[in-house]
């Protein structure tokens, strides 16, 4: 099976890689849409009974035909992005015991990566273990944290999202923890926006933010979350990061696995919207998320080998 075939298969959006000097190629597979779907009643509670006849999907307005539908806590590919930068001095004690909660309660199949930044880019485990299940060497990758510089949070995000196409895993997520605006990024935020929508990946983010920081910019993660499907948290008090990573953990380990093939099959570069709702038997008041939409890319033309 060529290269090109499986981008194609794996998931509704993947983000190539490609040479690190380049810009990512970021290509759709339209002929199947995977959707990851939380459902809640209430802020806490997670809702695992419902059926796929209870589930209606809408692509720019028009009803979709679900395909397959699943409720499975399959292993997932995770990339953890930790601030290293200056201003985490007085947090990082429990911002790290709060990403290790995190590794915990995740699923045991779980592929993880740990990625630190301030200015630059640093990977926690060793450049010849992309991912990792093992939660020592993932433990010991988060407490490879060095406190210095300001904060490039764009790009650690980008470069987060180009890392997890490199796992097998078809179901992928970002996490990332900081306390502060980005000020030293190369890119830009409706860059890393459009490149997030595009991965197919869900984007998850607890933001530390002290309210005097000028730099702080929480719009940008709250739609990084909003459009992905995934969720952002802004706790005013550094004692509840844990139990929020715990939360975020659980979150991904009880979600509905929906597809459908969309009924506009153009590969014209246009976002469709996507609206998932849900007609509950029990009459429950119920929160669902999920991505909002997507861009109908083609895929790179197929290299042909000699």
């Amino acid at each position: 099976m060529t290269h090109r075939l499986i981008a194609w298969l794996l998931l509704t959006g993947l983000l190539a890689a490609q040479d690190p000097q380049k810009d990512l190629v970021l290509s759709m597979d339209v002929n199947r849409v995977v959707l990851y779907v939380t459902v809640r009643e209430g802020n806490a509670t997670f809702v695992g009974d419902l059926k796929k006849e209870e589930f209606t999907i809408r692509e720019d307005k028009l009803p979709q035909e679900i395909l397959s539908f699943s409720r499975d806590d399959v292993p997932i590919a995770v990339g953890i992005i930790v601030d290293n930068s200056q201003s985490m001095m007085n947090k990082y004690a429990e911002v790290i015991a709060a990403a290790k909660a995190f590794v915990r309660a995740s699923n045991p199949g779980d592929e993880m990566f740990v990625l630190h930044f301030n200015e630059k880019l640093r990977y926690g485990l060793p450049p010849n273990m992309p991912f990792t299940s093992d939660h020592a060497a993932l433990e010991s990758a988060l407490d490879k944290l060095q406190q210095d510089g300001k904060t490039a949070l764009y790009d650690a995000i980008h470069e987060g999202l180009a890392h997890l196409q490199k796992s097998k895993l078809t179901k992928r997520a970002l996490f990332v923890i900081s306390d502060g605006g980005d000020n030293m990024s190369s890119r830009k935020s409706p860059e890393v926006v459009k490149a997030a929508g595009l991965s197919g990946a869900l984007f998850y983010a607890i933001g530390i933010y002290d309210p005097m920081d000028g730099d702080a910019n929480p719009g940008v993660i709250r739609k990084l979350a909003q459009d992905t499907g995934g969720e952002s948290f802004f706790p005013k008090d550094i004692a509840e990061v844990t139990t929020l990573c715990q939360n975020i953990a659980r979150d991904l380990r009880n979600q509905y696995m929906i597809s459908y093939s969309p009924s506009n099959g153009a590969q014209d570069n246009r976002f469709r919207r996507i609206e998932v709702k849900v007609k509950d038997p029990k009459n429950r008041k119920l929160f669902v998320r999920t991505r909002t939409g997507y861009y109908a890319v083609a895929p790179p033309p197929e290299v042909k080998r000699k």
